[in-house]
């Protein structure tokens, strides 16, 4: 069976990943809310991401820089000026379209009723979401929102290496919301304009960089395997040197084999020195680099991997979306599909269910009291509503790896039933080893 987008974003509303933002108003071009369950996937991603890129490794800190900075910090990153999409305009309607997306512009002729569109020149329209501060409107209260978290990570470079005694080669990260007010629609978080990255700068002495760049693409792609993202649907692509952004010398793109084709999940930049000599031209600070072995100054080179991690959570459910063929009856030949989101256990938003298996008084309290000493540790979820193979086909839906029945015999020999998601096996347990139990087999988590 196919997976299409449409299953996803279905199953992620009605489950209670992703919802469409402000829908009771009509909703909003590219603007998502993710609900009690998706925001569950989203923190376990980006802690993976974390303990992946920061707390493994000796040569990385971390950070959080903010959505609103002095309008300079723009000017000096090229971003006012350079960061734009070439887009033309239907003189009909006056819909924005990006010059790249052919589809889209052909497939807008049909919104005329037959009167043929007609397009303006291409002409470059800024990403950039300008704001004001303070009670004025004019040019001296113009400020942004961030467009990516890089900038923050470059303007404190100095003050990072001083309070933190760095020496290069090292690292600052951070994760981070960006904005950019995108025209293209469609395919459900892939493109927000409101969205969260994971950013790193890797500083490293000019001449280097070349290295530090071949290391961090292969670390890169060692976050998506244990991600457990599929090898086959996740590629490189090296940009053609006409495509690379204003402060790129090199840029390698991650893409995915989404439903909807092949489309990019992360990057990494070779940014030179760009980014540290513009702020040191325009704020007259010194950012400098100084080697304490030779005396030697001079102007780090970065090397940036960015992941986009919407984009990522997009990616992973597509990955685990899993349809089966069940047979609904005994005595009928109906079929069913059955939905399973093969979630690895890392990232499941639920850990464990725990269903008694009916609501006779004696159960219930049992089944509290197992669901109470296990949500300490996990994130656990308690179900007593419908039948038992309901309540597994919930959990299924949802990615949950283990499911703990509470049954009669359970009143008797403290037992309990755990059902694996994935094997569908089912194990007898003593309610005194289940913490022992989980431990063991989240142990990688």
């Amino acid at each position: 069976m196919s997976v299409t987008l449409e299953k996803i974003v279905n199953l992620c509303k009605r489950r209670g990943f992703i919802f469409p933002g402000s829908e009771i108003y009509g909703g909003l071009a590219n603007s998502y809310d993710y609900g009690p369950l998706g925001v569950e996937l989203f923190r376990n991603i980006s802690d993976l991401w974390w303990k992946k890129i920061v707390q493994k490794r000796s040569d990385m800190v971390g950070m959080r820089g903010p959505i609103i900075m002095n309008p300079k910090v723009w000017e000096a990153s090229g971003h006012i000026k350079n960061f734009t999409d070439p887009l033309v305009e239907c003189k009909v309607c006056h819909m924005r379209l990006r010059v790249d997306k052919s589809k889209e512009i052909a497939a807008h002729q049909e919104t005329h009723k037959g009167k043929k569109a007609e397009w303006t020149e291409p002409k470059n329209f800024n990403l950039l979401f300008k704001t004001f501060i303070g009670t004025t409107e004019d040019s001296k209260s113009t400020v942004y929102l961030r467009g990516e978290t890089a900038q923050a990570m470059f303007t404190d470079f100095k003050l990072v290496t001083e309070s933190m005694r760095r020496r290069l080669p090292f690292g600052i990260a951070q994760i981070g919301r960006s904005f950019r007010n995108e025209i293209t629609t469609g395919n459900s978080i892939f493109r927000m304009k409101e969205f969260t990255i994971g950013e790193l700068e890797y500083f490293v002495k000019p001449g280097e960089d070349d290295e530090a760049f071949e290391g961090w693409l292969a670390y890169q792609q060692e976050f998506f395997v244990e991600l457990g993202l599929k090898k086959e649907n996740f590629k490189t692509v090296e940009l053609p040197t006409e495509e690379l952004a204003h402060y790129s010398k090199r840029t390698v793109d991650t893409y995915y084999n989404f439903p909807f084709g092949w489309d990019e999940i992360a990057g990494i930049a070779n940014r030179t020195d760009y980014d540290l000599k513009n702020h040191i031209e325009l704020s007259g600070a010194d950012l400098k680099y100084k080697d304490e072995k030779t005396g030697e100054e001079f102007i780090p080179y970065v090397v940036e991997p960015t992941f986009g991690l919407d984009r990522i959570m997009l990616a992973v459910l597509a990955d685990a979306y899993t349809e089966t063929e069940a047979r609904s009856g005994k005595e009928t030949a109906v079929h069913e599909t059955e939905i399973t989101l093969r979630l690895p256990k890392a990232l499941a938003p639920i850990k464990i269910a725990v269903l008694p298996l009916s609501k006779k008084e004696e159960l219930i309290s049992l089944a509290q009291e197992i669901y109470g000493d296990l949500r300490k540790r996990w994130m656990v979820q308690y179900d007593e509503t419908a039948s038992i193979g309901k309540r597994y086909r919930r959990q299924d839906e949802i990615g949950t790896p283990y499911c703990v029945t509470i049954d009669f015999d359970s009143l008797e020999d403290k037992k309990v039933t755990i059902r694996d998601r994935d094997t569908m096996a089912q194990e007898r347990v003593a309610i005194a080893e289940l913490i022992n139990y989980f431990r063991e087999n989240f142990s990688s988590l």
